[in-house]
């Protein structure tokens, strides 16, 4: 298996996350707005928690299941977020997952971190297709993904129970060739 990639975007690298990430996951992380609009990170962000998840994510990537990178400033190398893919079925599919850090809300970040992860899934990993989920009350993931060309592909009410109540989600998903068919008419040049 090869080396966890790092990614470069215009503004960011997204980069193996590091025993030295923990605190800024922590604390990022542990922010209640982020644990409330997603779906599995957890509210207590307890000690110990952050240092435990970035110890399986090499592990995860070795067997082929998960890629989870770290969205860092190329400029000062801030922590920012998380991007990852999830139950990645080799030569088919996988489930896309991120979050962006409060005070970075608003900058057009995940959005440039996701177009990164796409170009990888559909360039280097031979993947078909990806999908993601968002709480249905979390409309702006919603953005991020159409914003990337998934297209809304269902609803499913009361699908998942999050801090002890049923929510509804809003799933989406993007084949290769529509990523293909969106990076063309965006460099009509061929310079993807």
């Amino acid at each position: 298996m090869s080396p966890l990639p790092t990614l470069e975007t215009p503004r960011l690298r997204l980069r193996p996350f590091a025993a030295t990430d923990a605190p800024d996951v922590q604390r990022l992380a542990g922010d209640f707005a982020i644990a409330d609009t997603t779906a599995h990170i957890p509210h207590p962000y307890e000690d110990g928690v952050a240092e435990s998840w970035i110890a399986t994510r090499a592990e995860a990537f070795a067997q082929g299941t998960g890629l989870s990178l770290a969205i860092a400033a190329r400029s000062g190398g801030d922590l920012i977020g998380a991007i990852s893919l999830m139950q990645i079925a080799p030569g088919h599919q996988a489930e896309l997952g991120y979050w962006i850090g409060r005070p970075y809300w608003g900058n057009g970040y995940c959005t440039e971190a996701g177009e990164a992860m796409l170009r990888h899934v559909f360039g280097e990993l031979g993947l078909i297709r990806v999908h993601a989920l968002h709480l249905s009350r979390n409309p702006a993931s919603g953005r991020v993904m159409q914003k990337l060309g998934m297209r809304h592909e269902g609803h499913r009410r009361q699908h998942h129970l999050r801090h002890g109540r049923p929510e509804d989600i809003e799933l989406y998903c993007i084949l290769k060739q529509e990523w293909a068919e969106r990076a063309r008419a965006a460099d009509p040049q061929g310079e993807m």
